[in-house]
């Protein structure tokens, strides 16, 4: 009779960002729940204290980690995460991040866990998990294709910090339309690569890391690709397959998919329950697949030009329109973000403007939404194609605008064209986009793909099947795992 497998105990230890923190609590709750392993949550306590609750079947193997970020000078009171300050103080929020390394250590020290799960942002974990013996696991979350622009350690001297010893590929990216083109280490036709205001955003981003003296993303990602035992992505062969392959050429480590990691079905929870009947009722009014849904996700904040515009937009589209709105609030300049004048007043009865909470996966799964509206965040894309639904692409930041090129590529979504040199964009060009990817006859390929993608993204047991074989992989890995 074979010996029952050890019980593992995995350290988790996402970047401060509910872009992150969800998809790192949803990998927690599945290996709980599915394997049976012991995981610490690692976090801030005001980023812990704004997580969902966790499930009571895994409550009792899930601890929840409370690590106090450190101060820093420029970062506002209580802030904890990117949806608490404006983009110009990212930097300050890493510093403070990087603050997180004694007690992290101290925590590892006396807790002994057999593996540690972490982001791309704690260039000096490797060296204490060394120290105490603790096997690492990187998780990006998000696609392969993003990973793979990014490129292999010796194509990263761009952003490469003055700490890093090794010597630069004579060969890599250094200047701006270097990424504004698909890497020349893919070997497949593509068009995921920037658009040139992306570009130049980036660059932007590297100079204030270097004005406020905080490490740069590749630094970050050298640091990771250099010492962990395993890559994880959320991503699937059936989605991803030719860039899964090559991201794995390209790192010479195990890259190892971990599905797409999908949401389960809602629950409805006590007050929140009045907020879907109210908002259902809405729906339930509406024709079948008629319904535009509209949500930038909590962390986007676009100014008031681009906001005027989508409104404006979803105006002229005469489509109705379900548009979930989170972040109006004053910024760190005290600016607050207002709708155009009039606008709820004429878009009354076929739109609706929703401010605060609100359950998308249950107005995603609705049968009259038909569309998507995105900031191309991972996670809201997987969300929207579980259920089918047409994605009208509007990316702002990081690697979503690498994302809508690979979306687009597979005829899941058109996006919304913008200036090439500035990134703004027009209502009518919105309002284009919209009647072509949810009515116009030439827009019906991308419907038919979309609607493809559920049964795969749907597909609960083969999702889940990824993260069992990830973890045999941890269960395994001085068997399995070999660094070239």
């Amino acid at each position: 009779m074979a010996e029952p497998k050890k019980q593992l105990h995995m350290a988790m230890f996402p970047w401060l960002a509910f872009g992150h923190l969800i998809p790192f609590l949803e990998l927690s709750k599945l290996i709980a729940q599915r394997k049976g392993h012991r995981i610490s949550f690692i976090s801030t306590p005001r980023n812990i204290e704004r997580l969902p609750k966790i499930p009571p079947n895994v409550a009792h193997l899930i601890t929840l980690v409370k690590l106090p970020l450190p101060h820093v000078d420029n970062m506002p009171e209580n802030a904890e995460s990117t949806k608490d300050i404006p983009s110009h103080l990212l930097p300050y929020l890493m510093m403070a991040y990087d603050g997180l390394q004694e007690p992290l250590s101290r925590f590892l020290e006396t807790s002994s866990p057999d593996w540690i799960i972490h982001d791309f942002a704690p260039h000096w974990l490797p060296s204490i998990a060394a120290r105490l013996g603790i096997s690492q696991a990187f998780f990006y979350i998000s696609s392969s294709s993003s990973l793979c622009f990014t490129g292999p350690p010796q194509k990263l001297p761009l952003l490469a910090s003055s700490k890093t010893t090794n010597e630069p590929d004579p060969n890599a990216r250094t200047k701006l339309e270097h990424f504004i083109v698909p890497p020349k280490w893919v070997p497949f036709p593509t068009k995921v690569a920037y658009r040139l205001y992306e570009a130049k955003k980036m660059f932007e981003i590297h100079a204030r890391m270097n004005e406020s003296g905080a490490e740069d993303m590749s630094f970050h990602f050298m640091t990771m690709y250099s010492s962990t035992d395993v890559v994880a992505i959320k991503t699937c062969m059936e989605v991803e397959a030719e860039w899964l392959n090559l991201l794995g050429e390209l790192l010479h480590i195990p890259v190892v998919p971990l599905g797409l990691l999908p949401p389960l079905p809602q629950e409805g929870n006590d007050s929140k329950d009045s907020t879907w009947d109210t908002i259902s009722e809405w729906l339930d009014k509406k024709e079948k697949g008629s319904v535009v849904y509209a949500a930038l996700g909590s962390e986007i904040r676009p100014s008031q030009e681009d906001f005027n515009e989508l409104a404006l937009g979803l105006e002229q589209s005469r489509l109705p329109f379900f548009w979930a709105i989170r972040n109006l609030s004053a910024d760190g300049n005290g600016d607050s973000i207002e709708l155009p004048e009039g606008f709820e007043e004429r878009t009354k009865g076929r739109g609706i403007v929703w401010s605060g909470w609100t359950p998308q996966s249950k107005i995603l799964r609705h049968e009259s939404i038909g569309g998507m509206v995105t900031h191309c965040g991972w996670s809201s894309v997987i969300e929207s194609l579980q259920f089918g639904r047409v994605l009208i692409m509007l990316p702002f930041i990081a690697d979503q605008g690498l994302s809508a090129r690979l979306l687009e590529e597979k005829q899941v979504g058109v996006e919304i064209p913008r200036n090439e040199e500035d990134g703004s964009f027009t209502s009518d060009s919105v309002a284009k986009t919209l009647r072509l990817a949810m009515n116009d006859a030439e827009g019906q390929i991308f419907r038919n793909k979309a609607k493809e993608m559920a049964p795969i993204i749907g597909n609960m047991e083969l999702q889940h099947r990824y993260v069992d074989k990830f973890v045999e992989l941890l269960e395994n890995h001085r068997k399995i795992i070999t660094k070239s």
